[in-house]
């Protein structure tokens, strides 16, 4: 059973080299991103692409966690006014 999950393990990881291998070969496009007057190096569409989304990966769960410690201490001062 644990070799079947480290097959599958291995097997989904290769899938996934895969198909970001694909992408990046297929969005060689050199682009400029400008924003409010500010323009970025030429580089190709995969990287600023690959780096919204691993700027987003890192984003997100950091803006859940601090939801989460706000949700709890608002709990504890809710339930600290009812006793």
């Amino acid at each position: 059973m644990r070799n079947l999950k480290r097959v599958l393990l291995a097997v989904v990881a290769l899938v996934l080299v895969l198909a970001i291998l694909a992408f990046v070969l297929e969005n060689q496009q050199s682009v400029s991103l400008v924003f409010v007057g500010w323009s970025t190096p030429q580089w190709a569409l995969s990287v600023y692409i690959l780096g919204a989304l691993l700027l987003g990966l890192a984003v997100g769960p950091l803006l859940g966690m601090v939801m989460s410690r706000r949700n709890k201490h608002r709990l504890g001062r809710s339930t600290s006014h009812l006793g």
